[in-house]
């Protein structure tokens, strides 16, 4: 297969939201650009906004047929016009498997990649539905998680982390005022996945903790709204740590885009440790994992008087992150997925 391919991006790009500079979205469309692929991008929450009467909340719960119908058809008829190679599909949470099925109908000769980096996919059997239209999964956990699609009856499942983008995900020189010793970016909770979900039950505790404890900053949670734009990398380069802990730990290479953000910065992570984590960063080396919340503060309290160890190993995830996880590296993994059914890498599971 060619190098120079065409291929149709469907995503929410938060067009309408600072935090669209930082987004894994924005990341895939400039690694496929600059691998010397053509990229057409198409945000399909943000048509569906132009078209829907409902707004907040309700935007979802009351979505009439006809602003969905409308939404896909302009959605197909650009695919149709632009004879795509590749549809990838970055997000799954506005679409619908009648979508993608409409979309298909306009490009039957193109794949349909699909992309989730969210957890308990089995709690969803939307997205479920909606990857059994398409021939590929990638994700960005194994394990079980990447198995849940297998068993749905997706053709072709993979694991392909997060990706990072060197040219604006590095270290900065601050203002006084993102200078910190310790920082968490995200929610304490995620409700919407209920009581039962299997979720770390102990990171709600460290994290209040944490947010309670001098010098330590947290953005988006008890009360603190979160930080965005170029913005949201400054808070990073201020603080000397940072705290990268899912909502799941316990599933196979599972990290959120949490991780690959703090380490491209240059700032030193202390992040809990989640099965084979260290084919992806090296204990000691690029980061410090921790499994309890004492062994969190512990780590923490040493590494802020070691200046020296912390800054070294900071460093040093930096220049993993910038070199095994930028946006070409990844998205070059996803085009030899598809060329040959396979992809070179330590970390690699393809079902």
């Amino acid at each position: 297969m060619e190098q120079a391919k065409r291929i149709f991006v469907i995503a929410d790009f938060k067009d309408e939201s600072p935090r669209s500079i930082h987004i894994q979205p924005r990341m895939w469309v400039k690694g496929l650009l600059r691998l010397g692929c053509d990229v057409h991008r198409f945000s399909y929450r943000n048509i569906l906004t132009q078209f829907n009467p409902f707004s907040g909340k309700h935007f979802r719960r009351f979505m009439p047929r006809f602003v969905r119908n409308r939404a896909d058809n302009i959605l197909a008829e650009q695919i149709k016009q632009y004879h795509p190679g590749i549809v990838l599909i970055l997000s799954m949470k506005y679409l619908t498997d009648d979508t993608v099925r409409t979309v298909r109908d306009a490009a039957p000769d193109a794949v349909f990649v699909g992309r989730d980096e969210d957890p308990f996919p089995e709690k969803n059997p939307d997205r479920l539905s909606i990857a059994k239209q398409t021939d590929v999964i990638i994700t960005t956990s194994g394990g079980r998680f990447l198995k849940t699609y297998k068993n749905a009856g997706v053709s072709q499942c993979a694991f392909i982390p997060n990706m990072c983008d060197p040219d604006i995900q590095h270290r900065y020189e601050v203002a006084e005022k993102w200078k910190a010793d310790i920082i968490f970016t995200g929610k304490a909770e995620h409700r919407r996945l209920g009581p039962d979900a299997g979720r770390d039950i102990n990171r709600y505790e460290l994290l209040y903790r944490l947010s309670t404890m001098p010098n330590a900053k947290i953005y988006g949670a008890f009360g603190v709204p979160r930080v965005e734009g170029i913005d949201y990398f400054y808070a990073i380069s201020g603080a000397k740590t940072a705290l990268s802990i899912n909502i799941v730990n316990d599933v196979r290479l599972y990290h959120s885009d949490r991780l690959t953000n703090y380490l491209s910065c240059g700032t030193f992570v202390l992040a809990k440790k989640v099965p084979d984590s260290e084919m992806l960063f090296e204990d000691t080396v690029h980061l410090r994992y921790f499994d309890t919340a004492d062994e969190f503060f512990e780590l923490a309290d040493w590494y802020l008087n070691h200046e020296q160890e912390r800054e070294k190993i900071a460093i040093a995830g930096m220049k993993r992150a910038h070199t095994e996880f930028n946006c070409e590296r990844i998205a070059q993994y996803m085009l030899d997925l598809i060329e040959t059914g396979t992809y070179t890498a330590p970390w690699a599971e393809i079902l």
